[in-house]
């Protein structure tokens, strides 16, 4: 056993929830930022703003043509496993084998990509660096291995990780047969924690091509969280914490939320208040392209697409004009309403002594 732990401390191989569940998990949002979510706020611009260097061809692979945003989301995959490598410690030739087991795991994980992701990379890491520099031909041995292992589980884990992905996908179609009420909140808090989790909440709106009612709750959700985080955790993390949470993605937050799951209780909480709000009072749709309503204000994504929508109706005669109402609606559910209950909620919870100072600040 001393040997063990001897070789496992020379390799940098610490098990423990910090390394796992803290540090690989926070870096894997940030490659996910890097990739998935940075194509898709390039896309939305470029489509909306008409700029057309964004929207030109740039590549076609397989008479698949990509423009640069969807090049950018088309390398989600290997983002995310090489941000988990760099997490872990791991030395230059296992670093950059996970590229492979990044495209293979995500690939074959569907909507439930970048969860499985998270484990494969995690376990290809480890392995990789465990053989590497051990033989005299570690040129060919350490990339045979991260390779064969991240691949080999890729194939075992990752359709069954995305399953269970779709599953949470089903229940949010689920929701969307209720009453406006109780799909409001369902659909809001599912997607807004699935937003959180190391999940893909765009992928999953975009499979289920979730708008209308639905995507409305959706955006709330999604901002609930992203909004919530920023501006309850502003004291720990500032204006760079503001904008990477409130602009960039709440899964910042998930190292933290291991740490301390009662920090989850406000922004799930405002996301069951503004989701019905979005749906009976508002009657908030996101009528444009689905990934939009998974996307809150990651780049101002999802309101974007609410605007979208707006005018596809105007333009297809269903609606007359965008009035003051729908603005304010837009304004209260996707800031306002996010920026003001998520801290008193939180308040309350500080006073009851569930979240203390420094359970959101970031690394």
């Amino acid at each position: 056993m001393a040997k063990v732990k001897a070789f496992l401390k020379r390799k940098d191989i610490i098990i423990s929830v910090k390394r796992y569940g803290i540090d690989a998990l926070g870096a894997m949002a940030q490659g996910l930022f890097c990739s998935l979510l940075i194509g898709t706020i390039i896309n939305t611009f470029g489509t909306q703003f008409h700029i057309p260097f964004l929207t030109m061809t740039v590549a076609t692979v397989n008479d698949t043509a990509y423009t640069v945003g969807s090049l950018a989301s088309a390398m989600s995959g290997p983002a995310m496993a090489v941000a988990i490598g760099y997490a872990l410690h791991c030395p230059p030739l296992v670093l950059f084998s996970l590229i492979t087991v990044g495209f293979a795991s995500n690939a074959l994980g569907g909507a439930g990509g970048p969860l499985a992701v998270l484990f494969v990379a995690i376990l290809a890491s480890e392995i990789g660096k465990a053989v590497s520099k051990e033989t005299k031909i570690d040129i060919l041995v350490t990339p045979l291995v991260t390779i064969g292992v991240g691949v080999a589980l890729s194939a075992w884990w990752a359709p069954a990780l995305g399953s269970a992905a779709m599953k949470v996908g089903s229940l949010i179609m689920w929701a969307t047969n209720l009453q406006p009420f109780l799909m409001g909140i369902l659909v809001s808090v599912l997607v807004g924690i699935a937003l959180t989790l190391p999940i893909s909440s765009a992928a999953i709106c975009a499979a289920l091509g979730l708008t209308g009612l639905a995507g409305g709750a959706a955006v709330a959700g999604c901002c609930a969280q992203m909004v919530g985080f920023a501006v309850m955790s502003f004291p720990e993390n500032r204006w760079g914490g503001l904008v990477s949470q409130g602009v960039g993605t709440s899964m910042l937050q998930m190292g933290n939320i291991v740490k301390n799951p009662k920090i989850w209780i406000a922004p799930i909480l405002t996301s069951a208040i503004t989701g019905p709000l979005a749906t009976c009072v508002f009657h908030l749709e996101m009528n444009g392209t689905p990934v939009s309503s998974g996307m809150g204000t990651c780049g101002f994504v999802g309101q974007i697409g609410v605007y979208t929508g707006w005018m596809n109706d105007i333009a297809e005669g269903v609606k007359t004009s965008v009035t003051a109402f729908d603005w304010a609606g837009l304004l209260l559910i996707s800031f306002i309403l996010p920026a003001i209950l998520c801290p008193l909620i939180n308040m309350a919870l500080r006073k009851i002594g569930w979240v203390k100072k420094g359970d959101m600040a970031l690394s």
